[in-house]
């Protein structure tokens, strides 16, 4: 019998992050899970902390990030942009690296790097959100092209507005607006982003590498009609 694969997945105390801890353990993989809050395995800071050992790590999920810098450009004080930039950035960054070297020496590998929509359609009032999310891309397939020929894939999934804690306890009137403005007509749940996790991080993924993938309800489709506006 196969060993299960051994899987991190970072910002797993709620919301996405715990949905894909939970859908990689119903896969039968061994789960790690990290995050500031308590209730996971590893407490750290993934932009400031040193993390422990992590060579045996064949599926790594980075999730961890902050999303409630909320500032126009003209008045983003340098402390706001450096948060968002540290922890979404450069802290996905420190996880990836942290379990590289593992997967090069066994030759296998599963990353999965949680973006946004954002980083290819920005987000007004959150620049720094969407540049550090921008970022990530740029990351990830670098990090793909560097380790395609090690067994290793570097994907990244682009949620749109996800039914999370944080999005339901928006006020009724902001989420509804935002919720009819998609062309699907309801939030993404994040079991369904889990389920695109679950698939780049198995070995069916094999040959999907460098792509970004949005799961998003259609937010990022142009709505734009130059034709009849009937449906």
């Amino acid at each position: 019998m196969t060993e299960a694969r051994k899987a991190l997945v970072t910002g797993a105390s709620r919301g996405i992050g715990a949905a894909i801890a939970q859908r990689l353990t119903g896969d039968g993989m061994g789960v790690v899970t990290l995050d500031l809050r308590e209730g996971c395995d590893i407490a750290l800071d993934v932009a400031r902390d040193a993390f422990p050992p992590l060579d045996d790590i064949d599926v790594c999920v980075a999730n961890a990030g902050v999303t409630t810098t909320i500032a126009p450009a003209h008045r983003m004080t340098e402390e706001q942009w450096q948060r968002d930039i540290d922890v979404n950035l450069t802290g996905a960054f420190r996880t990836v690296q942290a379990c590289l070297g593992g997967m090069r020496e066994r030759g296998y590998g599963r990353i999965v790097v949680i973006s946004s929509v954002a980083a290819i359609g920005g987000l007004p009032g959150q620049v720094a959100y969407a540049a550090s999310k921008a970022g990530q891309l740029g990351m990830v397939r670098t990090l793909a092209g560097e380790n395609a020929a090690h067994g290793i894939t570097v994907n990244a999934i682009l949620p749109g507005l996800v039914a999370t804690e944080q999005v339901l306890a928006m006020p009724a009137d902001v989420r509804e607006r935002a919720t009819r403005s998609l062309p699907s007509g309801r939030l993404v749940q994040p079991a369904e982003i889990a389920a695109a996790v679950a698939f780049l991080c198995s070995d069916g993924a094999a040959q999907v590498n460098g792509q970004t993938i949005a799961v998003d309800g259609g937010a990022s489709l142009s709505q734009l009609t130059l034709g009849s506006e009937r449906r």
